[in-house]
């Protein structure tokens, strides 16, 4: 039995790793389904992304936890648009923005490709991390072209048991990795493309 560390985030919890916000927590609800991006995936990723975060516009398409949208804001992006179809999280999310005074940070109640067939607006960084059942990697990168910014950034992350999601030819895969069950990746993409 390994011992309980101090850093650990109890249950129903996610920490923020660094940035304005390190160590902070945030509150989860328990739904099926949920699975918070682990902590050592978000910390590779954010040493990718942390040279383009500061003033960067950022959306996390199937927020659940927020824990990628609140890393994102505590790293320094301008904003973070949050979208969450499931009532209960996208409350919970508002609460935690408000709990940490993060007003840079918005929450849209919506199904994701809903929320793509809106007017678009240009975002530098994407998560794109969607439920695991929903299959929804291609159809959501066919979505987000327009809502690009030259050169946006995307990060995908799937379970390492299913082939690769099948992505637009056009997205150039700058770093990848694996930890567990999770394969991950960092893409560039030219809105042109």
């Amino acid at each position: 039995m390994r011992p309980a560390t101090a850093r650990a985030a109890p249950p129903g919890c996610v920490r923020i790793i660094a940035g304005s916000l390190r160590g902070s927590r945030l509150a989860v609800p328990d739904l099926p389904g949920l699975r918070p991006t682990p902590d050592r995936v978000r910390e590779t990723l954010f040493n990718w992304l942390q040279p383009l975060l500061p003033g960067a516009r950022c959306l996390d398409l199937y927020a659940g936890s927020g824990a990628l949208g609140i890393e994102a804001l505590s790293r320094g992006a301008q904003s973070v648009c949050m979208v969450e179809r499931e009532p209960v999280l996208a409350a919970a999310l508002r609460a935690n923005l408000d709990r940490l005074k993060q007003h840079a940070g918005t929450v849209v109640q919506a199904a994701a490709l809903d929320y793509l067939a809106r007017a678009p607006q240009p975002f530098d960084v994407v998560f794109l991390d969607p439920p695991y059942a929903a299959d929804a990697w291609s159809a959501s990168a066919r979505a987000l072209q327009p809502w690009l910014a030259p050169q946006a950034r995307v990060y995908v992350e799937h379970p390492a048991d299913l082939p690769v999601p099948r992505l637009p030819a056009h997205w150039q895969a700058l770093r990848s990795a694996r930890a567990g069950a999770v394969n991950y990746a960092l893409y560039r993409v030219d809105r042109q493309g």
